[in-house]
């Protein structure tokens, strides 16, 4: 379950903050820093660059109040601007060429520490890890439609690609993710609680 509910945040709050009062600033920063944070460091494995994307988004956010024209919820525009910062950072020209070279690399234990493989002993089941040797693209799938609750075409449209695409990579990613765990000796069955289209 997403961790974005609407927060006790009043209409004068936002008012307040789009006019540039701290304290209502405050208040929006602590009411989404926890939501923020985890669904950053969910998408981007990497906890210092989660940690940079998080703060980010608080830039965007504060910066663009104006900008929210108050259809839908400020906890959901929030999160959308959370989801586009961290899909920008995956598909940046940078972050291509480092797992290019990671991939490359012959050492077999190749990547950033967080997604180096690491064993699971008895019956505690490592999803986090599991999720962390997911690529990025699967990874983003499996939580935006699994936990976040987004649509197929609606994670389809953000990856610049069709709900297709989506179910395809959600059902890769599920086998992967059930081979992984299964490898770890957790019989473990990966469907998500419904499907959404």
């Amino acid at each position: 379950m997403s961790a974005f509910l609407d927060s006790d945040l009043t209409p004068e709050t936002l008012v307040r903050a789009r006019a540039g009062a701290v304290d209502a600033q405050e208040a929006i920063y602590h009411a989404f820093q926890r939501p923020v944070r985890t669904l950053a460091r969910r998408l981007v494995p990497n906890v210092a660059v989660a940690e940079d994307l998080a703060q980010d988004v608080f830039v965007d956010v504060l910066t663009k109040l104006g900008q929210y024209d108050g259809r839908g919820s400020f906890a959901g525009w929030v999160r959308s601007i959370t989801v586009n910062k961290c899909l920008m950072h995956l598909r940046s020209p940078w972050q291509r060429a480092r797992r290019w070279l990671d991939s490359a690399s012959e050492d077999g234990g190749a990547g950033w520490p967080e997604q180096r493989s690491a064993s699971v002993t008895g019956d505690t089941v490592d999803l986090e890890r599991a999720l962390a040797r997911l690529g990025d693209t699967a990874r983003a799938v499996v939580w935006l439609h699994d936990v976040e609750g987004y649509t197929h075409a609606e994670i389809g449209r953000l990856l610049g690609g069709t709900a297709s695409f989506s179910k395809s990579q959600l059902a890769r990613a599920h086998a992967h993710l059930r081979e992984l765990l299964e490898s770890d000796g957790v019989k473990a069955t990966c469907m998500p609680i419904s499907t959404s289209y």
